[in-house]
């Protein structure tokens, strides 16, 4: 047996005979609701969910008629290029950026952060987050490129309130919240006649807004959703707890992982978060202006804004992707990578041309780096497990 095989087997029988039981309930249960349904369509909201699926080979374990669709869970997929543009400009004119290793190479309307870097000797540093660029400041002007969900803003947020920011660094903002992004996506797939089913909560943003957070998917869409952790066990009673609910006519929350997200989440994290930024409308790429989607600085915090100390003009335009690229369409989980011709032949991960390809967390670099399905139909024929129909 192969290493990766290995891997997988081990992940796969570590779930025991509850997961082994869950697979042939969740089997059972979309049999039965296929008679009232044409199709089960069920939304993941994170980037590392989509990993696991993908890397474990979770929806070969799924019935057909069961579709598992990644959602907007990538926050370096909808940063906009403007703001990519933005950061380059102000490299080439001497100023130090400091930004994540993810956004390093994702590509403006033009070039990356690193193809600035190795053509005109930008300088541009890769960091863990907004306390070690401040870690690393020496005095230079520098600018923190900030982007992320909920997860990441509360430690930028933190420097910033408590005034641990240096008098020559700003910052450049893009964090987005995650709500309305997955809003927009429901409401796109309404619209095509096939409209989400239930929904997966992603873990890690929860563990900081809340599980309550999600409350309303149940509460006002009347949708079955499930706060749910990383590993191929976790992912399965999740989807085994949202069909249970849809066949009882149930529609509630439910927290699967409870051994890391509360019902009020870190409110000391988000409470920092809310000193020092307003929710804003802002531009998600290739996909529009979303409202109350974005996170800007609050006015006493004006000084640290690069917008307003360079004079920033972040022209957003909804062709800020590459001709031909389907990251938009992924993102909101109406198109999967081999639908988009530039998949791993124009677009790989040595070489992406869209920003999906870029972060580990995009569905486009999952797909790349963990594609193919002989390995897990091998560990289920092992396994004794009737194998599935890979459903998009």
């Amino acid at each position: 047996m192969s290493g990766p095989l290995r891997i997988i087997e081990k992940e796969y029988r570590g779930m025991g005979e509850i997961g082994k039981r869950a697979v042939k309930v969740i089997a059972k249960l979309t049999g039965e609701l296929l008679e009232r349904h044409d199709k089960i369509k069920i939304m993941h909201v994170c980037g590392t969910h989509e990993d696991t699926v993908t890397r474990f080979g979770l929806r070969n374990l799924m019935p057909k008629g069961l579709q598992l669709v990644a959602g907007p869970g990538c926050p370096v997929c909808v940063t906009p290029a403007s703001v990519i543009d933005s950061a380059i400009e102000l490299a080439k004119e001497g100023v130090r950026i400091f930004t994540y290793g993810d956004l390093y190479r994702v590509p403006g309307n033009k070039e990356s952060l690193s193809s600035a870097k190795s053509s005109y000797g930008c300088d541009v540093k890769i960091v863990y987050g907004f306390k070690d660029a401040i870690n690393s400041f020496d005095g230079k002007e520098s600018v923190f490129l900030g982007v992320g969900f909920e997860t990441t803003a509360p430690t930028t947020a933190a420097m910033i309130v408590r005034g641990k920011v240096p008098k020559a660094m700003s910052l450049l903002s893009a964090y987005r919240l995650t709500a309305p992004g997955l809003d927009h996506a429901m409401l796109l797939h309404k619209e095509r006649g096939i409209p989400l089913k239930g929904v997966i909560a992603p873990g890690h943003v929860s563990s900081i807004i809340g599980a309550k957070a999600w409350s309303y998917l149940a509460d006002h869409y009347g949708l079955p959703v499930v706060v749910a952790g990383f590993e191929p066990l976790d992912y399965v009673l999740a989807v085994l707890e949202i069909l249970r609910q849809i066949k009882e006519g149930d529609a509630r929350l439910v927290n699967e992982y409870r051994r890391v997200v509360t019902w009020d989440g870190n409110v000391k994290a988000w409470n920092y978060v809310m000193k020092a930024f307003s929710v804003v409308d802002a531009y998600w790429r290739g996909i529009g202006v979303l409202k109350n989607s974005g996170l800007n600085l609050r006015r006493e915090f004006s000084p640290l804004d690069a917008v307003k100390k360079y004079s920033l003009s972040l022209r957003d335009k909804q062709n800020d992707l590459p001709t031909g690229c389907r990251c938009a369409e992924i993102t909101l989980g109406l198109a999967v990578p081999t639908d988009c011709l530039h998949f791993n032949k124009s677009c790989t991960t040595s070489h992406p041309l869209g920003p999906c390809m870029v972060s580990r967390e995009g569905t486009c670099n999952v797909w790349a780096r963990h594609g193919g399905y002989g390995l897990i139909n091998e560990l289920l024929e092992e396994m004794n497990l009737e194998k599935g129909r890979y459903n998009r």
